[in-house]
């Protein structure tokens, strides 16, 4: 992957995967996957957002590799996936299925990790025989399944028919974003992180951001804009936790709240202080840590993991972590 797409050096450069294999989806569309850690050990599959890559996972990927076979893939367009014709919340799915069926072993269990675009993605295949055949547990950051538009912060304006107008033009233009200038790194805070992110967290977000065709970035915004998956989060049984930042611009923590509402099985909510939209980069150890709790709990098959999956749910829903701003 070219250095232009991702920072080269620090905790969000990423790490070189074991082996990359492409998934076929079932329009033909290929999808770049990489494989991290020991093949034995238990699973994690990771999806991206809107715009982003492999690399925004690398602070996870880096962590969780020690012990955990970690799977990443491009969505398709963006990083190492080619473009496709066919955008939609269907071909998320179809994608997500074909990345299971190519790394996981028939039957076998993983904790599923989507963010933000990448959520809506778990969203999407909730109901499909491969979701359901492969994952133990689900983790969403910062993500929703509808009124995207309508509810986004990214427009300084009273909520209503014209804040919506211009946040629909804002988040749907196809001007190309250009080099990564500190102008440019300024504006992408402001829309996607929280007060306190550091200038390397900005830089790692902005690179990875700008790498993404602007045409991809304009046929994908209009799939979010019109995006209704309230029955895919009801669909979505396994036990699954939220984790969303309260300064979230994109998708406010309304979303993350209405999920909790809705998800069949949700095992608890996290809300962040001051983060923003990305908040596996500006918390990777609290993302991070999320994430191994459902590995344990749920794909360990220990027998006190078993006993106390109940208690540990109903201690979650109530629990909300508070982080400081920048860690």
């Amino acid at each position: 992957m070219s250095r232009l797409m991702h920072v080269a050096h620090g905790a969000y450069a990423p790490p070189a995967p074991a082996r990359e294999l492409t998934a076929v989806s079932a329009d033909g569309a290929r999808l770049h996957v990489e494989v991290h850690g020991p093949e034995s050990a238990p699973a994690v599959v990771l999806a991206h957002g809107w715009t982003c890559s492999t690399a925004f996972w690398a602070a996870q990927i880096r962590d969780l590799a020690a012990d955990h076979r970690v799977i990443a893939y491009d969505q398709r367009g963006h990083g190492r996936s080619p473009a496709s014709a066919r955008c939609s919340t269907e071909a998320l799915a179809d994608d997500l299925e074909a990345v299971l069926a190519a790394t996981l072993a028939p039957g076998e269990k993983a904790v599923l990790v989507g963010h933000s675009m990448g959520g809506m993605t778990l969203m999407a295949a909730s109901a499909r025989a491969r979701f359901k055949e492969h994952a133990a547990a689900a983790l969403l950051c910062s993500t929703g399944s509808s009124r995207l538009v309508a509810e986004a912060r990214v427009v300084p304006m009273r909520a209503g028919r014209l804040r919506t107008r211009i946040t629909k033009s804002v988040l749907g233009s196809r001007a190309p974003l250009g080099p990564v200038t500190p102008i440019a790194q300024r504006i992408l805070k402001y829309a996607t992180m929280g007060a306190g992110s550091s200038p390397g967290m900005v830089e790692a977000c902005a690179r990875i951001v700008h790498a993404c065709p602007r045409k991809v970035r304009y046929a994908w915004s209009v799939v979010l804009e019109l995006l209704d998956l309230d029955h895919g989060v009801r669909e979505l049984r396994v036990p699954t936790a939220v984790v969303a930042g309260t300064a979230d611009r994109l998708t406010p923590i309304v979303h993350a709240r209405a999920l909790v509402a809705a998800l069949p099985n949700c095992v608890g909510i996290t809300e962040l202080p001051g983060l923003g939209h990305m908040t596996p980069v500006e918390a990777p150890e609290l993302v991070t840590s999320r994430i191994r709790e459902l590995v344990t709990t749920y794909t360990s098959g220990a027998p006190e993991a078993a006993e106390t999956a109940e208690t540990a749910k109903t201690a979650e829903i109530a629990k909300t972590a508070e982080i400081k701003e920048g860690a």
